[in-house]
């Protein structure tokens, strides 16, 4: 699986520094990825929202040649000139990740990146999170936003993986587009996607190798109530 975590000036490190750690890892653990650090204008330093310079190693690819993209957020609620807000208004990166998503790639978000995502139109109709500052913005898209309750296989209310009722799920995968509440939980997306493309076993020993307790199983649209 070839993997490409977008930078931007002003993403959040832990959004984007998070997943690529956990599917270097799997690398590691013997998953079938190739993951890279990329930018719409190619190689290079960017900015991230706390100050740190992060090496872009190569340009995003061409729509086609690659399975999975994984959008960061950061500086959505902050309006600053850099940051999820201003790509979401220069509309650049929406545009590729509809562009990929159209030839096929899976599509991810982490925390306010859902919000590119969503300018993409790639949540049209779809079930999707991001950080809770952000949820009121989500909802006024054509996302679909989960509710406050969860219902189990049989329909009633409860929680086969443990998660209390009235939260909102870290993770939610509807097959070709997944997206992540705030920050940490795109350590959950990432660890999900490995366990889905990898297996358990590779999932778990990544997790224990960054001593990370995954918090919740990630939901489908047919385990949340709306």
């Amino acid at each position: 699986m070839d993997i490409a975590v977008v930078l931007y000036e002003g993403f959040d490190e832990l959004d984007a520094l998070g997943p690529f750690e956990v599917f270097r890892n799997a690398e590691a653990a013997g998953a079938d990825f190739d993951t890279e650090l990329v930018a719409l204008d190619g190689p290079g330093l960017v900015t991230a929202s706390h100050g740190a310079g992060v090496e872009a190693t190569a340009e995003l690819p061409e729509p086609g040649e690659v399975d999975l993209v994984v959008v960061p957020g950061g500086g959505w609620n902050d309006r600053s000139e850099a940051g999820a807000r201003a790509e979401y208004e220069r509309g650049a990166i929406p545009e590729a990740v509809a562009a990929h998503h159209d030839a096929g790639a899976t599509v991810a978000s982490v925390c306010t990146g859902g919000m590119l995502l969503a300018r993409a139109g790639v949540l049209d109709g779809r079930p999707a999170v991001t950080h809770a500052s952000a949820l009121d913005d989500l909802r006024e898209s054509a996302a679909e936003v989960p509710g406050d309750r969860v219902v189990d296989d049989e329909g009633s209310e409860g929680d086969p993986s443990g998660r209390t009722a009235g939260a909102m799920p870290r993770v939610v995968d509807d097959d070709d587009v997944l997206s992540a509440g705030g920050v940490t939980s795109g350590l959950d997306l990432a660890l999900h996607v490995v366990e889905r493309e990898a297996g358990a076993e590779v999932a778990e020993s990544v997790a224990t190798t960054m001593e990370y307790t995954r918090q919740h199983a990630a939901y489908e649209p047919g385990t949340i109530a709306k």
